[in-house]
């Protein structure tokens, strides 16, 4: 299933959690990107924070921050809620990782090497997450912003229904 997603002007990458992809390519090259990112800005990806990116890589799926702590202390990095809760602050706001607000759960960034508006689609019956870029903030959204006199820091789109998988198994 490689496609890409046609919008008028642009064409964007296949949501990640959708498409048939090299996983292991996928976290080589996300965990190479928080690497660089951190150097490039003066911060550390400490162990602890480098694994929760892995344990985020590990699926496409949304993990809540309890599941990660659970992961993180089985890895031997403590038992304290607010090793998870940090871990997980550092990745989102250094680019790595985006809150699911609907699920009150975590995502590996799958577009961490651009910058980006991100959108998600979440399947309601397997709980897989798509992140597809999203131009909104540079088109209606923002301009409605503008005129409200409201400067946008950050906007993310959550999106409900069916992946592709769940909907072929609807159909047999």
């Amino acid at each position: 299933m490689t496609r890409a997603i046609q919008t008028k002007n642009e064409k964007l990458p296949d949501p990640v959690g959708f498409a048939t992809h090299d996983h292991n390519d996928c976290i080589d090259t996300a965990i190479a990107a928080a690497e660089t990112h951190c150097a490039n800005n003066g911060v550390r990806l400490t162990p602890v924070r480098r694994k929760a990116l892995e344990i985020l890589l590990q699926e496409h799926r949304a993990l809540g921050a309890y599941e990660i702590l659970d992961r993180l202390r089985d890895a031997g990095f403590g038992s304290q809620p607010a090793v998870a809760y940090r871990a997980l602050e550092f990745l989102v706001t250094n680019g790595s990782a985006h809150k699911i607000e609907r699920l009150n759960a975590f995502i590996a960034c799958a577009h961490s090497k651009v910058s980006h508006v991100p959108a998600f689609m979440i399947c309601t019956e397997c709980d897989s997450v798509a992140e597809v870029q999203s131009n909104l903030t540079n088109k209606a959204f923002g301009n409605a912003a503008h005129v409200a006199g409201f400067r946008i820091e950050q906007t993310t789109m959550e999106a409900v229904g069916l992946c592709p998988v769940c909907i072929d198994k609807s159909k047999t």
